[in-house]
């Protein structure tokens, strides 16, 4: 039923490993992958900088509640403990958007879609806009192109995100 936009991060223990875990998981739902980036950390700074990437992926059996499913197990078997908010973790993945023949919105059962604050972490934004330039993101004003978001944050927020050397490979 649905195309996901999904964060994907980790900043404990092999980054990238983590991160092409969730690659594999999803196999050929994977439409398209980010370059990754090395990010300043959001939220609470004394922490390892992260790897950040976004995926594109479609599954017509997936609803939004099935890929929160899908990123909690994916969560759980990086080792991901939740405690501390913006805490160091060894794997995030975060719905971001979900389509149908129009966006899903959500505001229940622990799934609110459109992620509330894609629109202020330049983390999302940059490495979505790799993959999708013409993204479009519905905030409390409504759809915006996600070009236009990104360029209304803090040019120290667009400079905490590196494009790095590393890549993801998508299996084939």
């Amino acid at each position: 039923m649905t195309r996901v936009v999904l964060s994907i991060g980790s900043n404990l223990g092999d980054r990238l490993a983590r991160l092409q875990s969730v690659v594999d998981g999803l196999g050929d739902a994977v439409l398209a992958v980010s370059p990754v980036y090395e990010t300043d950390p959001w939220g609470r700074v004394d922490q390892a900088p992260f790897l950040n990437a976004v995926l594109i992926a479609d599954d017509a059996a997936c609803d939004g509640q099935g890929w929160l499913a899908r990123a909690q197990e994916f969560e759980r078997a990086a080792g991901r403990v939740r405690g501390e908010r913006w805490g160091p973790r060894t794997l995030d993945v975060d719905l971001i958007a979900c389509y149908g023949q129009a966006e899903v919105t959500s505001r229940e059962n622990n799934l609110t879609l459109p992620h509330p604050l894609a629109h202020l972490r330049a983390f999302v934004l940059i490495p979505w806009l790799a993959v999708d330039p013409d993204a479009r993101l519905t905030v409390a004003e409504g759809p915006r192109p996600v070009a236009q978001l990104l360029a209304e944050l803090e040019p120290a927020d667009r400079a905490a995100v590196r494009r790095s050397d590393l890549t993801l490979e998508l299996t084939t």
